[in-house]
């Protein structure tokens, strides 16, 4: 196995965790915060904006099974990378679009998705690109969120629609 890991933000982790818990390839997917000012914070601080943390998911994956190139196009699919702190109702800089990378070695791969996207849309892409830094675990709660909750409000009418958008466009990568 070729394991790897990558940290991504793209709006509310519950949505992000939810479509990448079901990735062929993925080993594990943990809702955290980072690239902020404050060691460890709390939801509730992170939520205030005050601290820089993006929310975001580490993915750990086999990199012989699925490739960087694909789990950032899943991403580029699965939320707006165009919108600035913000994805639909969720506002706040902790909802950046963000690929924060693990290895020197991704910087080249992420860049050149970055760039496509960028192109396919227009130039209106505003995901950042950096080194993960002062990342922290996300609360219990906070972890298989939507597998735990399908039923709550949010994740059925936001978590769940990308969800299904995730399954109509990549048919062959959802994990059997």
């Amino acid at each position: 196995m070729n394991e790897q890991q990558i940290t991504l933000g793209g709006g509310c982790f519950w949505c992000v965790e939810a479509v990448f818990e079901l990735v062929d390839g993925v080993i594990a997917v943990e809702s955290g915060y980072c690239n902020g000012r404050v060691l460890n914070p709390s939801y509730e601080q992170v939520c205030s904006g005050g601290t820089g943390h993006a929310e975001v998911v580490q993915l750990r994956f086999d990199a012989d099974r699925i490739a960087l190139r694909e789990l950032l196009e899943i991403f580029f699919v699965v939320h707006d990378p165009t919108t600035l702190d913000r994805q639909g109702n969720d506002v706040g800089t902790q909802y950046r679009s963000g690929i924060y990378w693990h290895e020197a070695s991704q910087v080249a791969v992420a860049q050149a998705c970055l760039d496509e996207a960028n192109a396919a849309l227009r130039g209106r892409v505003v995901t950042e690109l950096q080194e993960r830094a002062n990342y922290s675990r996300a609360e219990d709660y906070h972890q298989h969120y939507f597998a735990r909750n399908p039923g709550q409000g949010y994740c059925a009418f936001v978590v769940a629609p990308k969800i299904d958008k995730f399954r109509r466009s990549f048919k062959a990568r959802v994990r059997a």
